[in-house]
Order: structure tokens, then sequence, then C-alpha cells
């Protein structure tokens, strides 16, 4: 092979390697894209008695500059951050929702405990009852709007996974075609570099939805796994996924599916890794239900408190209170669609005592391992509990966190399972039940009266009624410093009791067998009585100059209501747990932002374009064309040469 013929070779090669590094220039911003570089190989020397001499140069190839680990960690990477930055959006967003100072819930709840000092003040006093009743009822209403909040909040969250769900499917159907075209250019035996870059973006996408595994195929395909081995993509077979109710139809969550062949198979949250579908799903499921669960804890609490200490008072016509707060009734147990029994489970709040001080913001699922017994698992930490129902129908209820668990309908079959949502609609639904100031039951129905000839230092520190209407009246007499007797025992007087200053003495129905408790009232004295001195705890003839029940209202600003905290002090956990949960989202997404930030670094520096370097190799092959050129003209004038040497 002549010289002529060397440097055409090298021309063309040279013009390749041009051309290649002007696509990189041309697509340096070009999401994606790796670097191309042509691969050129020497062409073996034709032998001669005096060697082999070179017979030019030829292209081999065009590759991609490109790391498969690297390529792979940065997908990954960038999934656990689409995942932590979703969750961190819809966070701020709840976060915001529960507002501070004035105009937060729980101002509101401050200010309408406190309004009843003045009913106490002045029992008498229609403004003052009025004035309970707006902040009663404003109270109410920013339970509702931020209950509303919240249920927009789902809505829009469920709007986005849908979304998503469907952009999840177009990416899997543009991998499946570019898995296609990829394996149909393979068979030439060359690699589609733009191709496969294609697809590598497509993956990268679809990594930021949910992230995947990937496994390449002998054909050039690519294998795309969701939730560590669901097929999403095999060759250019695509299973779909959809966002669909869970096991219960619990209208507050939400789970991803994948059709297989024509069967949906639910894919497991905690293996979905990172990606946008992961991060929604954990902030409706989990986030957004137990701030559901707070504020829903909170208004059925208060409200149950405070409607049974209304019940407890006397109104200004002398009767009986009624509810200050309509509650809904609580809904029943969600059954599982796989359940084979007929069984139905009712919630409702646990009385005699009151069962709000144990309410614990949580959902809970019952597994039936049998007709009348199993486990009940509080979906907020874990804790299982064993139960069995009685027998006797009409006493078919288990107890726990202050709910009242009804077994009903037919007979529960091994392996059903129910959740209950006990808070889900209690401040969706609360609202004032009356309007008239006069309904307010302020006057407790029991009052207590020392004897006329008393010498000693006793005074009352709390009279409480536990039931209306008031029992009959009992006589407390001192027979010692620490000793009395009572005169509703059989026969009166008969008991000694021990008199404590600061400990309550409590009316017991002693009528009855046993003593029913929690009736009749609550008596605390204190100072030191002398022989003979006398309290009668009788009914209260003058309710319309009686504040008791009012007082017992405003105490209930520390009762401990809510994990042991203070009434007043419910709205201010709340705000800390979900505050918590932001701070600890902020944490994750900063530390997997920074991850993915550097992995993506390190990806480009392999596979990106770098303007400096390419521009060196712009002048190399462009001096080297131009040499190849020279080379020619050389041949060309050693032609002519030649054939001038010829014609002589």
């Amino acid at each position: 092979m002549g010289i002529m013929n060397i440097g055409v070779l090298a021309l063309q090669a040279n013009q390749a390697a041009l051309q290649t590094v002007s696509n990189n220039i041309a697509n340096v911003n070009t999401p994606g894209y790796s670097r191309q570089s042509v691969i050129q190989q020497n062409i073996p020397g034709e032998f001669t008695g005096s060697g082999y001499f070179g017979k030019g140069v030829d292209i081999l190839t065009v590759t991609r500059t490109y790391s498969d680990f690297l390529t792979r960690q940065a997908a990954i990477a960038q999934s656990v951050e689409s995942g932590d930055k979703t969750r961190l959006d819809k966070l701020s967003q709840m976060e915001d929702l529960f507002k501070v100072g004035k105009n937060g819930l729980g101002a509101s709840i401050s200010d309408m405990l406190n309004s009843f000092s003045d009913i106490v003040s002045a029992p008498t006093d229609l403004t003052a009852r009025a004035v309970v009743l707006t902040r009663a009822d404003e109270t109410a209403s920013r339970m509702r709007d931020l209950a509303g909040q919240l249920d927009q909040l789902r809505i829009g969250t469920l709007g986005q996974l849908k979304t998503d769900a469907t952009a999840i499917n177009s990416l899997a159907n543009q991998i499946a075609k570019a898995n296609q075209e990829i394996a149909r250019a393979v068979g030439t035996g060359q690699s589609p570099n733009d191709l496969l870059d294609q697809r590598d973006q497509l993956v990268r996408d679809l990594n930021r939805y949910v992230q995947t595994t990937n496994i390449p195929a002998n054909d050039g395909t690519m294998g795309i796994f969701l939730a560590g081995s669901q097929p999403l993509v095999l060759g250019t077979t695509v299973s779909p996924v959809a966002i669909v109710n869970d096991d219960f139809n619990n209208p507050s969550k939400a789970r991803l599916t994948i059709n297989i062949a024509g069967t949906a198979t639910p894919l497991d949250e905690a293996m979905l890794g990172g990606g946008e579908v992961s991060g929604l799903l954990r902030f409706q499921n989990t986030d957004l239900v137990e701030a559901g669960n707070l504020l829903g804890r909170m208004a059925l609490a208060i409200g149950t408190r405070m409607n049974e200490q209304q019940r407890l008072g006397l109104d200004l016509n002398g009767n009986q209170g009624t509810n200050l707060f309509n509650l809904a009734a609580l809904p029943g147990g969600f059954p599982a669609t796989s359940n084979t029994g007929t069984a139905t489970l009712a919630l409702s709040v646990q009385t005699n005592p009151s069962g709000t001080p144990a309410f614990v913001a949580s959902d809970y699922e019952v597994t039936f391992t049998g007709a009348t017994a199993g486990t009940i698992k509080r979906l907020s930490d874990g804790v299982q509990t064993a139960f069995t129902f009685p027998l006797l129908p009409a006493a078919q209820v288990v107890q726990i966190d202050g709910l009242n668990i009804t077994l009903g309908g037919g007979a529960a079959a091994a392996g059903d399972r129910f959740v209950l949502k006990p808070f889900s609609n209690a401040a969706s639904s609360i609202n004032t039940a009356f309007s008239s100031p006069a309904g307010l039951a302020m006057a407790s129905p029991v009052a207590a009266a020392a004897g006329v000839a008393n010498k000693g230092t006793l005074t009352v520190q709390n009279l409480s009624a536990l039931s209306v209407p008031a029992p009959a009246t009992v006589t407390l007499t001192f027979t010692a410093a620490g000793t009395f007797t009572r005169s509703d025992d059989v026969p009166a007087n008969s008991v000694t009791y021990t008199y404590v200053p600061g400990q309550a003495i409590e009316y017991d129905d002693r009528t009855t067998a046993p003593p029913a408790a929690n009736t009749g009232w609550s008596l605390t004295l204190k100072g030191v009585p002398q022989v003979g001195d006398t309290y009668a705890v009788k009914a209260n003839l003058f309710p319309q100059l009686n504040a008791g029940n009012a007082q017992a209202m405003l105490n209930l600003r520390d009762l401990a209501l809510f994990d042991g905290g203070p009434l007043t002090d419910g709205y201010a956990s709340a705000i800390a747990q979900i505050g918590t949960r932001v701070q600890s989202a902020q944490s994750a997404y900063t530390v997997s932002q920074n991850i993915a930030t550097n992995l993506e670094k390190d990806r480009t520096a392999v596979s990106g374009v770098n303007l400096d370097e390419e521009a060196a190799r712009l002048i190399q092959y462009q001096q080297a064309y131009q040499a190849a050129g020279k080379m020619m003209q050389v041949a060309q004038t050693v032609f002519d040469t030649l054939l001038q040497s010829i014609v002589r």
C-alpha cells in the first residue's frame, strides 16, 4: 500500500476524530450524554525482504466513556435524595398548617377554658356565658378547618402519587422501546452509544420516582426491577404500576402495586428504597396519619371530657347539663378485603372512669387467631396486646388505651384482620351543641356545709360531683382529729374511717352490692377537726348562685390528658412531634443531597464533557489532519515527478 493510501486513511481517521470531538462539544449541556472517543488501530504491516512496512490506520469503533458502577450509584443516590426531598417538602407544608400564636388552635383552646373564670366570678352573667359559647364555637371551628386542610393535603398527595405512577409507566415503556432498538443495533457488532445514553438517562429519570435495580442481558437489553425483585421492564415487556387502596380500603392510606401478567402484586413500602413515590407514600401513610391522629385525639379527648363535665352540672334552670359539643360516633373497624368471617368491630370511649387520659394518637390493627381471640397492634409504635372477647354476648367488649372494642355481627375467622381508626373523624365533625347561654351547666349539683357548732379548722379544698342528680344528704361526723363516721352507713355511723387532710372522701352507694363507684361526689377537706365537728354534703338548692362546675371546667386546664401532660399543653405537644419529624427529614435530606451531589460529580468527571480537554484534542486532531493532508500533497508531488521521469 502506497503513501497515498496511507494518507487517505489518516485523513479519514482524523476526520472521524474531529467529528467525534465536535459532537462532544456540541452536547456538553445535553442531559445524560457520555463523552465519546474514536478508537483507532494500526493496520498490520506488510512483510518484505527489508522488513514490515506499515499500511496505515483503521477506525476500530467509537466508544463512550462510561462507568457502570458510578452510574448505578449516582442513580440510587439521586433516588434517595428525591424521596427525602419530597417527604421534607410535604412535611413542611403540613407543619405550616399547625399555626402558633394567637391564631393557632392552642391559643383558642386556652382562651376557651380561661373564659370559664368569668362565670366563676359571676354565675348568672349571661354575657360571660355567651363568651364561653363563642370561644367553644371558635375552638371547634379551628379544629374543623385544620382537619379540612389536612384532608386537602392528603387528596393532593394521593393525586401526586397517581401522577407519578403514570410517569413511571411512561418511562418504563420508553425504556422497553430503547431496549428493542439497542438489541437491534447490537446485532450489527457496534455499540449504539447514543441509544445507550438515552436509556441510561431514562433510568435516571425513572429513579427520581422510584428506586430501581438494573440487570443487563446478553442481547444488550436491560431489566428494571422494583422493590428488589419485581420486574418493571424485562426486555420489551412492561409490567405497569398503579396506586390503589390498602388491604382495608383505608381512605387515609395508599400503596403501590405492579401488574405482572394480569396479576396485581402489592409492593412492600419498606422495600421501595428511595424515589418520589416512596417519600410520598411514607408521608401519606405515616406522617399525615400521625398528624391526623394527634388532631383527632385532641378533638375527641377535649370534646368528650368537657361533655362529661358539662353533664355533671346544672344549668340556670336547675336542669342537668347536656353535651357542650356534638361529636361523631367513632368509626367501626375497617375489615380486610381477605376476611372470610362475618364479624364486625365497633368503637366507643370508656366511661366511669373516662378513658380520655389513656388515649394514644394511633390507629390499631386487630388480627384474629380464632373466633374471639387474637392480638391488637398499636400501629404508632408496634406494641402488641393479646385479647380475648368474653363469651357472654352482652359483654363482648375488650378495652385498650381508653377505648371499648365491641365484637358484633357473626363469627370471626382465624386470620381475619381489622384496622381501627378511633380519631379519624373527630376533628372534622366537632361543633357546639347549643347556643343558649342559659344551657351552660355551670352549677354543681352538690354543696358542702360545715356544722354551725364546728370548732376546728376544717375547710373545703375541693368538692366535685361524680353523677347527677345528687344523692341523699350525707353527714360526716368527726370522732377525733383523724377519724370520722358517715350517716349513709347501714346502720348509720356504724363504721369509723380515717381522715387524712387533702385526701378525697368519695361517695359510694351503700345500698348496692358491691357499692357503685364513680357516683355521687368527691369531697376533699383540709385543716384539723375537733370532736363533734360535722360536714354535710347535700343537693345544691341554689344552682343560680353556684359556679362549682364552672370551676371544674376551669380546672381542666391542668388535667393530665395527653400522654401525661396537661390539657392546655396538648397542642404544643402535637406541634413538637410534627417539628421533630420535620427536623429528622431535613437532616436526612441534607445527608442524601450531599451524597447524591458528590456521586454525580464523580460520574460526570468520568463521563462528562470537559471543554478544555476537548479543545486540546480538537487542536491535536486538526494538526494530525493537516499533516495527513501534507502527506498526500507530498505523495502527489512524488507521483508527478515519477510521471515526468517516465515521459522523458
